[in-house]
């Protein structure tokens, strides 16, 4: 971590529960489950499993990430939704504030991802050895120093987001890996998942759950 872990005390925001599924908005700054260590113990797993003792772990959010997070309340439940997230048949649209004015409007970031290992967690482009990965995305808003974007990851590579981005030249504002100088000086990593598109794991049907960016 790059700072001391002072998690948010948010209460749990539950956006949806069932008999096989739980959703919820992670508050960003909050680990998505525990870290090395009992100073990072705390995280939204524990706390969803402190209000509902069977949830699964299908997924992760970064630290400084908010937004719309899936867990199984059922093994059955966990491996359907595994596999759509191994097979890509999520839908995940996040929203974020970017330091600087992009020169398009619309476009992709197809550049190959591996962990930096000097430097981990942070990832890097590597052409020899990186995973693929795809990001599009799509200008929402201009204000002056900034734009605001709706990103649709393609893959789920670790701080992939982030790094392609960076890769633009237009870091995610207050990103406390990838963003320098004025970029990074905020109150908070502005980038949070709006959006998933699932298929439910009692009966396939399609299924979207929201939490609007608090920014």
């Amino acid at each position: 971590m790059t700072d001391a872990y002072q998690p948010p005390q948010d209460p749990l925001a539950i956006l949806h529960a069932d008999h096989e599924i739980l959703v919820v908005d992670k508050p960003a700054g909050l680990l998505s489950v525990p870290g090395r260590g009992e100073h990072l113990a705390d995280c939204l797993l524990a706390r969803v499993q402190a209000a509902f003792p069977e949830a699964l772990l299908v997924h992760r959010l970064d630290r400084d990430t908010s937004g719309v997070m899936v867990f199984a309340l059922t093994h059955p439940a966990q491996r359907n939704l595994g596999l759509q997230f191994e097979r890509r048949k999520v839908r995940k649209t996040y929203v974020a504030r970017l330091w600087g004015d992009l020169a398009q409007d619309s476009g992709e970031v197809d550049l190959p991802l591996i962990v930096d290992w000097p430097n981990r967690p942070k990832q890097k482009v590597c052409h020899e050895t990186g995973k693929p990965a795809l990001t599009r995305w799509r200008v929402q808003r201009r204000a002056p120093g900034e734009t605001r974007v709706k990103l649709m990851p393609h893959t789920g590579r670790s701080h992939q987001l982030r790094v392609h981005m960076a890769a633009l030249g237009h870091p995610v504002l207050g990103d406390p890996f990838y963003a320098e100088g004025p970029a990074r000086q905020h109150p908070r990593m502005m980038l949070h998942s709006e959006e998933l598109r699932l298929h439910h794991p009692d009966g396939g049907a399609g299924t979207t759950f929201r939490a609007p960016a608090p920014f």
